[in-house]
């Protein structure tokens, strides 16, 4: 594929469930003429990342070979960014596979963790936060140093939440893990803009992948709505009429990574519908 992001190559993490958010936003960057490492745990690791919920490797090359089948360039490379070796790694692999590492995606996180702020426990908390902040911040160093050394610019997007704006109920460290991203690029954009490194977060309403859709049933039920009920519910409070799509956040994320948005960093940038005005 051509595009305008052609000779390019692009880390997408938690990028290997099919139907996910990860694997839009990648598609969307190869569609763009990126190539594009598709990353993810591979396995369950831990009580934090069971099977249901993290990319499987045969599942990580089915997203990568649908981006082949559509003419695109993939590849896999397995990750958990809370380890910096395994981060460092897959920078790694990007240059050695793909020649270069010009756009880095922190989408990988764990939205599944979900309590009664008295239920929580530390190791939920400490999960949370090491996964969607602790990891964001691994991949912004590693990519930037690459990014650094090549000399070339870059992008770099964290894919944060609507949550990160506002409070939910039963996601006190998933709202401080995002929450947190906001803070972390607007001090990662005041030392990178000098390298011509961008950092941006992407922070999208509710989306109904596998994730969006257990979330639908965890907060129906803890609404007393069916999911149906609750989905009408959503819908009417959003100026859009719908909740969003992983293609809203995939053309989000394309823009930031293009020539176009070279002026833009340090920014949160709201794909929501309208529902999010902050």
């Amino acid at each position: 594929m051509s595009g305008p992001l052609t000779g390019r190559t692009a880390v997408v993490t938690g990028a290997g469930r099919l139907g996910g958010l990860g694997a839009a936003i990648a598609r969307r960057l190869a569609a763009d003429g990126a190539a594009v490492v598709i990353s993810d745990l591979g396995r369950p690791v831990d009580a934090a990342t069971p099977g249901s919920m993290i990319g499987a490797s045969d599942e990580m090359e089915a997203v990568a070979e649908a981006i082949s089948g559509d003419g695109g360039i993939a590849s896999t490379c397995v990750c958990d960014v809370r380890r910096w070796a395994d981060v460092t790694a897959l920078a790694d692999h990007a240059v050695a596979t793909h020649g270069s590492l010009d756009i880095w995606v922190n989408n990988a996180g764990i939205g599944y963790i979900m309590k009664p702020l008295l239920d929580v426990e530390p190791e939920d908390w400490q999960a949370v936060i090491d996964v969607n902040l602790t990891g964001s911040f691994h991949g912004i160093k590693a990519a930037a140093q690459k990014m650094i050394e090549a000399g070339r610019g870059g992008r770099i997007v964290n894919i944060a939440s609507q949550a990160a704006k506002s409070g939910f109920p039963f996601a006190q460290a998933y709202c401080s893990s995002k929450h947190g991203l906001v803070g972390l690029v607007r001090s990662a954009a005041i030392e990178l803009g000098k390298h011509g490194i961008t950092v941006n977060n992407v922070c999208p309403n509710h989306v109904t992948t596998g994730l969006g859709a257990w979330q639908n049933s965890y907060f129906a039920e803890k609404s007393g709505l069916s999911v149906e009920d609750y989905l009408a519910q959503m819908a009417a409070r959003i100026p859009m009429g719908r909740p969003g799509l992983p293609e809203d956040t995939a053309n989000a994320v394309a823009f930031l990574a293009s020539d176009q948005a070279h002026y833009i960093t340090a920014e949160s940038l709201n794909v929501s519908g309208g529902e999010e005005p902050h």
